[in-house]
């Protein structure tokens, strides 16, 4: 059996806005943001959808209704429902920071400055194990917390897809990077999706390929 889904991110945020660390903490929809999710429905007008999801948080939520406001392929989509499963990394006390003094404190003691350097030096695992050491807390998620969580996502997915189902799934930043390096080792993780972009994974079995990773073009074939 194969099926496809199709990881969005969701709209720009405050906090995005703000570059402010924003993982199991939530805050709303600017106006772009509100744009971003119209222009991905826009771009998935054409898609008949089977499911809809989007995780536990407002900003996916929204972005999630904006999107299907555009699609005109789907008439018998049942509403859209959580899947906390794919909800952002945690970050635990850096929560609400500011990006780039979270991102130096949580690399400084690997000799790096930013995410995009650890990224680079390192693994996108790396980052969660790291993020999880620094935090005094220590409740931010590891790897191992992160894709136990994740993977019960893709469980529950392949239960209730049949054959050549397209599957919606309005997600987060980091978690849609980390899925699509997991499943395609040439994808440059340095690089994270957009806002609003589209990523679409085949899933045939047990076998994840990545279609395509963070497309915002009005021209590209979605």
């Amino acid at each position: 059996m194969s099926f496809n889904i199709y990881l969005v991110r969701h709209g720009q945020t405050i906090l995005n806005r703000y570059n402010r660390m924003q993982g199991w903490c939530d805050s709303p929809l600017t106006p772009q943001g509100m744009l971003d999710g119209h222009m991905a429905g826009q771009h998935l007008s054409h898609i008949n959808f089977a499911h809809a999801y989007h995780s536990d948080t407002t900003r996916a939520e929204k972005t999630c209704h904006f999107l299907l406001q555009e699609n005109v392929s789907s008439p018998e989509l049942p509403e859209p429902t959580e899947l906390p499963a794919f909800r952002e990394q945690s970050y635990g006390y850096f929560e609400g920071s500011d990006s780039d003094q979270a991102w130096l404190m949580v690399g400084a003691a690997h000799g790096c400055r930013s995410f995009h350097e650890m990224v680079a030096k390192y693994s996108m695992d790396d980052t969660k194990d790291f993020t999880k050491q620094a935090d005094p807390f220590h409740q931010a998620e590891d790897a191992a917390e992160y894709w136990k969580r994740v993977d019960s996502g893709f469980d529950y997915l392949k239960k209730v897809a049949a054959d050549n189902d397209n599957i919606l799934v309005v997600s987060h930043g980091t978690t849609i990077r980390s899925i699509a390096s997991r499943f395609d080792d040439q994808l440059d993780a340095t690089v994270g999706p957009k806002n609003g972009s589209i990523t679409k994974l085949v899933v045939d079995g047990d076998q994840i390929q990545v279609a395509y990773f963070n497309q915002v073009d009005d021209n590209f074939k979605y």
